[in-house]
């Protein structure tokens, strides 16, 4: 799991405000799906230009992060390298789009009948367990300052 980072607390609780105040989501979409949404966040880019981006490499947002080496030119990794340098690893980005991090579901204090990683409400609640995970790692002195 990445280490705790002021801007990276607030780019998943910003993703999670865009998700509820109704932006439109698509798990299947590679610009609307979970990493979509946080790469609309990080990048300011659209989802269309998200999803043509994705789409000249194969695989999903998992497979993509773990075959990443951002040498190759194509937009994808100029997007893949703005997700980590936000402090996410590779296994941070396929565990996003599978909301499947143990260490976040257990903060979620998931559903008995589990998480569905293509529902919405799924997501959001995902992505602010993982921004209060993160939080409460901070030192002290930058939870302060991040408030």
């Amino acid at each position: 799991m990445s280490a705790p980072h002021p801007r990276l607390i607030d780019v998943l609780r910003e993703t999670a405000d865009r998700l509820r105040k109704g932006s439109d989501y698509k798990w299947s979409n590679y610009g609307l799906c979970n990493c979509g949404h946080l790469a609309q966040t990080v990048t300011h880019r659209s989802p269309k230009e998200i999803h043509e981006a994705a789409m000249q490499r194969a695989g999903d947002w998992g497979q993509q992060a773990l075959e990443y080496c951002g040498e190759t030119g194509l937009e994808m990794d100029h997007i893949m390298t703005q997700l980590l340098d936000l402090g996410l690893s590779r296994n941070d980005i396929r565990d996003i789009e599978r909301l499947s991090n143990p260490k976040v579901l257990r903060r979620m204090e998931a559903k008995p009948n589990g998480v569905a990683h293509y529902a919405r409400t799924d997501a959001i609640a995902y992505f602010e367990a993982w921004a209060d995970l993160l939080e409460e790692q901070l030192p002290e002195t930058l939870r302060m300052a991040a408030k």
